[in-house]
């Protein structure tokens, strides 16, 4: 059975920093492979697993649109095929599981850039069926999500069993946090457990004002991620996050949290 973590946020709030905290501790505590899946344009997700990136899905959804265009124009379209013969979900399943980026016990998909004009329906219809597909070969499936919730639903019609809403400890962020849990009701997919993850605390403890906002939420808060110097050292020597040590207060905090759930 897969287990799939989504994580959501508004940007700048350490989504993908969490994300490379719980693929590193599902690698080395979990059996099976993890599918690591950069839903967020920027597409940053493959810099700190230290993975190269080549091809995203948004490229891949391009290409096809144009090749679709061109396909009208011979009659081929209409007809559910491409140039040669070959049909639109046979293109993107090839396209995608070429694009996948392979790790040591990690893969990574890539979502790339947004839509651009045109009607998208039938090919996100495809791409979620395709990623879907890729999806339940592995234990874990990892999505690092943009800031909004309502194009999860977009990107995979699996269920969630734990959606992780971060937040910097603001009240801003809280508000944020706020707005975005709540559009989970308004999903066509199912999520089992949604949870609050404070993330950057410079503080032994929760502010007051600011614990006071987190209890009025209607998800619990998981737990807090401390700021910390080793981190920002391991990113600005370029390494990839993953390789952070297992002693750093970031990768200790996530684990203790995974260990509560998993």
């Amino acid at each position: 059975m897969t287990t799939t973590i989504a994580l959501a946020g508004k940007g700048g709030v350490g989504k993908t920093t969490i994300s490379a905290m719980i693929i590193k501790y599902l690698i080395q505590t979990q059996s099976g492979a993890v599918l690591a899946i950069d839903a967020d344009p920027s597409s940053n997700l493959n810099v700190v697993l230290g993975l190269e990136l080549d091809w995203t899905v948004g490229d891949i959804r391009e290409d096809l649109l144009s090749q679709v265009k061109q396909s009208l124009l011979e009659g081929g379209a209409a007809m559910g095929s491409l140039s040669g013969g070959i049909s639109k979900r046979e293109y993107l399943d090839y396209q995608i599981r070429s694009s996948l980026v392979e790790g040591t016990q990690v893969d990574l998909i890539a979502m790339g850039r947004s839509e651009g004009p045109g009607c998208y329906c039938a090919v996100n219809h495809n791409l979620r069926e395709v990623v879907d597909g890729i999806s339940k070969n592995y234990r874990y499936v990892v999505i690092d999500n943009e800031a909004g919730m309502e194009h999860l639903s977009r990107r995979t019609t699996r269920d969630v069993q734990h959606l992780f809403v971060v937040t910097d400890p603001t009240q801003r962020g809280i508000q944020a946090a706020e707005r975005i849990a709540g559009f989970r009701h308004a999903l066509d997919i199912h999520i089992e457990h949604t949870y609050l993850i404070l993330n950057g605390l410079r503080t032994e403890t929760i502010p007051t004002p600011l614990q006071s906002r987190i209890d009025a939420l209607d998800i619990p808060l998981l737990g807090c991620v401390p700021y910390d110097t080793q981190m920002m050292e391991v990113e600005f020597e370029g390494r990839p996050l993953v390789d952070l040590d297992n002693q750093s207060q970031v990768y200790q905090a996530v684990a203790a949290m995974l260990q509560r759930i998993l």
